[in-house]
């Protein structure tokens, strides 16, 4: 409990940063707009290709198309994720750093490490895909002994995307430094997945309690405020990530964070 209260605190102290640059939650609507967008440009030409050749009367033959379509979107939603959460790590280490990051800065930042975001994206996607499949396919002891792999994986590769952005790591090199930190950085890891869960938990009250009270009509304050909690929360998660690297990997306290349990996270196991 005392990890993840201590990432609670954490959680606190990164909105203390982000708030100096709000701009930054832009980048969230921005991966949900453009994520929108790839699902529209697979999905209709897909479903209306499917119809107008007649696919669909050919025995297993939508299965395919469908197949090929949901393995595009979830290649092509992993590169939009990767790259807008690398957007948000670099604006925030442009703050921490003494800069004063904005959406602009922060997009072209990631842009210049594509070439390690793209691969790193096609691989987590990747082995998210053969997860899924093997979860599916197994019995519960199975499926239990993938989610522990799932957890592995989630653990591992945690800092990956600050390694890319930060020190330029392709993305081999990049789970290489990742996973080489786990040891120093395991136990705040998995504390902050909890932490930040019960966070979106505790955003998530006011919404229910309100589609409760006042029936249907609830949805039209209720929808737009998860939204809102899911952007703050998805920047507060990249912020964090961001100081968490750096003081793993330098030894220094980043700027905003001096007066933060950030030290405390490291520990000789």
């Amino acid at each position: 409990m005392g990890r993840i209260s201590r990432t609670i605190a954490l959680a606190k102290v990164s909105w203390s940063v982000l708030r100096q640059d709000r701009e930054l939650l832009v980048l969230p609507i921005l991966s949900f707009l453009v994520s929108i967008g790839v699902l529209l440009a697979i999905w209709l030409p897909t479903m209306a290709v499917a119809d107008l050749s007649g696919v669909a009367s050919e025995e297993g033959g939508i299965d395919a198309v469908v197949a090929l379509a949901g393995l595009a979107s979830a290649l092509l939603l992993s590169v939009v994720g990767v790259f807008f959460k690398a957007s948000l790590v670099a604006g925030a280490h442009e703050r921490m750093s003494g800069g004063d990051p904005t959406v602009r800065s922060a997009i072209a930042r990631a842009t210049t490490h594509l070439g390690g975001l793209i691969p790193w994206a096609l691989l987590t996607a990747t082995v998210g895909l053969v997860l899924s499949a093997l979860r599916n396919r197994a019995g519960r002891l199975g499926q239990f002994a993938v989610s522990l792999i799932g957890m592995a994986w989630e653990a591992a590769s945690f800092l990956v995307i600050p390694s890319i952005v930060i020190d330029d790591e392709g993305a081999i090199s990049g789970l290489k430094a990742s996973a080489s930190l786990l040891k120093r950085t395991w136990g705040e890891n998995l504390a902050s997945q909890v932490g930040f869960g019960l966070l979106g938990l505790a955003a998530m009250i006011p919404a229910i309690l309100i589609v409760v009270v006042a029936g249907p009509l609830g949805l039209v304050v209720a929808v737009p405020w998860v939204a809102f909690a899911a952007v703050v929360l998805v920047a507060l998660g990249a912020v964090f990530q961001t100081a968490l690297y750096l003081y793993a990997t330098t030894g220094t306290i980043p700027n905003g964070f001096e007066d933060s349990p950030l030290r405390d996270a490291f520990v000789n196991h």
